[in-house]
């Protein structure tokens, strides 16, 4: 996570974007590219799969099987363990925890963009969600599971002795950001509600309330968002998705 800026940033303007020829393109130019290069390791590890099964056995058949189950438990693993954010740009394992939590959710209507960037800030929302019970920014923690977690009066949250206020302040600035931009686009109030999903130490609580701020331990995410009444029709979802898509860029474009 990125500390809540201090003053504004100029952002650069975002280069136009610029479209091949599809008319043209072969499978073979398309493997080339950067975004397919699971498929061309997924074919090799296949093709290897087969020729490691196929030639000792002197067998076409079973080394065609081995290649199809060599393939299908390669879509499995990438499925369980990729993420939509490519490794470099990830900022914490945290992150990666809580998107293979919502990836769940995604057959029950809910949509998520990760690692989103305020505009004109170094700030970032780590995940929103947009669903049928609501919206949320989630940002993921990862902190020394040495160090007890407490809270004093509702109102401050330590971890040890470090007082996370800053923290707390972050997360609520961010989602006030977020809901004042997506109200702007639709012209129509949309509330976000901000919340600190940590790993780590344990969380003496179930749900907390901190400063406006949901504090809970980051296992909790799924539970945390499904069980609330809804209050969004899927078309309005989508609506939502859509606005927040547009007025919070990637925090790491693609080239």
């Amino acid at each position: 996570m990125s500390d809540r800026p201090s003053a504004p940033k100029s952002r650069p303007a975002a280069p136009e974007a610029t479209y091949a020829p599809v008319g043209r393109a072969s499978l073979l130019g398309l493997l080339q590219q950067p975004k397919y290069r699971h498929l061309r390791l997924r074919a090799l590890i296949a093709v290897g799969s087969g020729l490691i099964v196929g030639i000792p056995l002197w067998s076409w058949r079973l080394g065609l099987v081995a290649a199809i189950i060599a393939a299908i438990a390669d879509t499995v693993y990438r499925a369980r363990t990729a993420s939509s954010v490519a490794p470099w740009r990830r900022a914490s394992a945290a992150e990666r925890r809580t998107e293979a939590q919502l990836r769940k959710l995604e057959r029950n209507g809910y949509l998520t963009l990760h690692a989103r960037a305020i505009p004109d800030s170094d700030a970032q929302i780590d995940h929103l969600v947009v669903g049928p019970t609501g919206v949320y920014a989630v940002d993921s923690e990862k902190w020394d599971k040495r160090l007890p977690v407490r809270v004093q009066s509702h109102r401050k949250l330590f971890h040890g002795p470090f007082n996370q206020k800053p923290r707390l302040d972050e997360a609520r600035w961010e989602a006030s950001q977020a809901s004042e931009l997506i109200t702007r686009a639709l012209d129509r109030e949309v509330t976000v509600v901000p919340s600190l999903a940590i790993y780590g130490p344990a969380i003496p609580w179930k749900i907390l309330n901190i400063r406006e701020v949901d504090v809970f331990d980051g296992g909790r995410v799924r539970k945390w968002i499904t069980n609330r009444e809804r209050s969004l029709t899927s078309e309005e979802v989508d609506e939502i998705y859509t606005a927040a898509e547009q007025v919070l860029p990637p925090r790491y474009p693609e080239n």
